[in-house]
């Protein structure tokens, strides 16, 4: 399904901040990671991924190390920090509220795509 590139932009962010909330990742495995979790709403490429981590990774949301990954191979992994965190939870709340009043206005929860 093919989702109007609008409505995805404002949440990038706090997706790749939820998937670091659970865990540590490189870039390739965030790509992974949403794309399945999301059943392939969410495909982003790499040269929209890494802008966005270095924007966050400015802000100080995010931090990003080397680790060795089989053999001579390094890959970046990118952590979430604790201003990070709170960020992320303050955008969850209002995401919380904005898709529920969608929601409510587009029929409730029993409103399904035609």
């Amino acid at each position: 399904m093919t989702v109007d590139k609008g409505l995805l932009a404002g949440s990038t962010a706090m997706l790749v901040l939820r998937l670091l909330e659970q865990e540590d990742m490189y870039g390739y495995q965030m790509i992974e990671t949403l794309r399945r979790e999301s059943e392939n709403v969410f495909e982003l490429k790499a040269g929209t991924l890494y802008p966005l981590l270095h924007s966050l990774e400015r802000k100080g949301l995010l931090e990003s190390y080397e680790q060795e990954a089989g053999g001579a191979r390094i890959r970046k992994y990118y952590r979430i920090t604790q201003k990070g965190i709170g960020f992320y939870r303050e955008k969850h709340r209002e995401w919380k509220k904005y898709s529920s009043a969608v929601n409510r206005v587009m029929g409730g929860a029993h409103c399904e795509a035609t």
